[in-house]
């Protein structure tokens, strides 16, 4: 397929070239402050870590050595990655996405799709399938830990699943997936057909990672299977969407007004994310698993850290320190829902619903890699 190109394609491609450029140049004349201390240190250091199954990684100009000790991260000198999120790593990501949108908009504007938000639903089980590979990841993580166990993929091959890089690979599945349901509904003059393929691709796929896993969990020691986890955390969230969700519809229509019956499956993906933070890290022992799992992003450990700081120790046994990360996930979806009005829908419609489905993407992508985490015991 061809398509014209308008200025302000050319006008994003053109500062996209610009920053690339810029950020290798800076890469190649500063390798240790721009390459080491920015590059390495918050976005491909910690995959390294987190790939290799080390405490950390040290740059020591250029010659990386994984660490397996906290003592010897905490002495190693200046940059040092450690597996997981930074604010700047969350930041550089949450930049990528939206000139990456950009991007697809206009794609889809010459494609002459996703006006409409059926194309959310159509790429629903995609964001589910990120989470569900990074389940994969963590379950290599465990097969390199079990005594006598090889990964099932080793350096660099596991990279791939580890984030940031996961999110290029499920954009390419995705976008590749995109492009040949419309082209092989083009061909077939089925124009409006091609959501419901879509939609299989992806619900395929999604059916196989978890099928993996499955079959993980019934023929290794390292990986379990307590579906508990996923039956609470789809039924409180559900519970949590309709109670609130009633209560907007009636109370403060304007927050729905320009997402309907979406907005609806938007805020459940974020009632997901902070159930599952809530069940994960403070009732998982209580259900099953011998520990509580721990925050992987640092929104999480700080509610959970000032939590901590706030309500005495005799209310936290009781209740957690994990609730108000999901009071802030409810809060959080129904304010960028607000933003979604009918006003700004009529206006660009097929980057309102991809601006949708990257809102529903950062609740339920977490929150179903957390949820199925816990499922399978990793």
């Amino acid at each position: 397929m061809t398509f014209p190109e308008t200025d302000r394609e050319r006008a994003w491609t053109a500062l996209v070239a610009v920053a690339v450029a810029a950020l290798a140049a800076g890469s190649l004349l500063f390798p240790d402050t721009v390459y080491g201390g920015f590059v390495w240190h918050y976005f491909w250091g910690p995959v390294v870590a987190d790939a290799n199954g080390a405490h950390c990684a040290a740059w020591n100009g250029g010659a990386v050595e994984l660490l397996y000790d906290a003592g010897a991260c905490s002495a190693a000198a200046e940059p040092v990655a450690y597996p997981g999120y930074t604010l700047v790593s969350e930041v550089g990501y949450a930049v990528t996405l939206l000139v990456s949108l950009v991007g697809v908009t206009f794609l889809l504007d010459n494609l002459e799709v996703g006006e409409d938000l059926d194309m959310l639903y159509a790429l629903f089980p995609f964001v589910l399938l990120g989470g569900a590979l990074r389940v994969v990841e963590d379950a290599n993580d465990a097969a390199a830990a079990a005594p006598g166990v090889e990964q099932f993929l080793s350096f660099p091959a596991n990279t791939l699943i580890i984030s940031p890089i996961i999110y290029f690979v499920m954009f390419a599945i995705t976008l590749v997936a995109l492009v040949a349901c419309v082209a092989l509904a083009r061909r077939t003059d089925a124009v409006d057909g091609y959501l419901r393929p879509l939609a299989g691709v992806g619900t395929a796929l999604l059916l196989a990672t978890v099928g993996f896993l499955v079959y993980l969990a019934v023929s290794t020691d390292y990986v379990s299977l307590l579906p508990q986890f996923t039956l609470l955390t789809l039924l409180f969230a559900t519970i949590i969407t309709a109670g609130v969700w009633y209560v907007v519809r009636r109370r403060l229509p304007e927050v729905a007004s320009g997402t309907e019956f979406a907005g609806a499956v938007v805020l459940w993906g974020h009632a997901v994310d902070g159930v599952a933070n809530v069940i994960g890290l403070d009732w998982a022992d209580e259900l099953g698993l011998p520990y509580d799992l721990v925050p992987k992003h640092p929104v999480n450990a700080a509610v959970v850290d000032i939590t901590q700081d706030v309500l005495p120790a005799s209310i936290i046994h009781y209740t957690g320190d994990a609730w108000p990360f999901l009071v802030l996930k409810v809060v959080a979806a129904l304010f960028v829902l607000w933003l979604f009005d009918a006003r700004l829908r009529e206006d660009a419609p097929r980057y309102f619903t991809l601006m949708l489905v990257a809102v529903l993407a950062v609740g339920l992508g977490p929150g179903s890699r957390d949820m199925l985490r816990a499922t399978f015991g990793i």
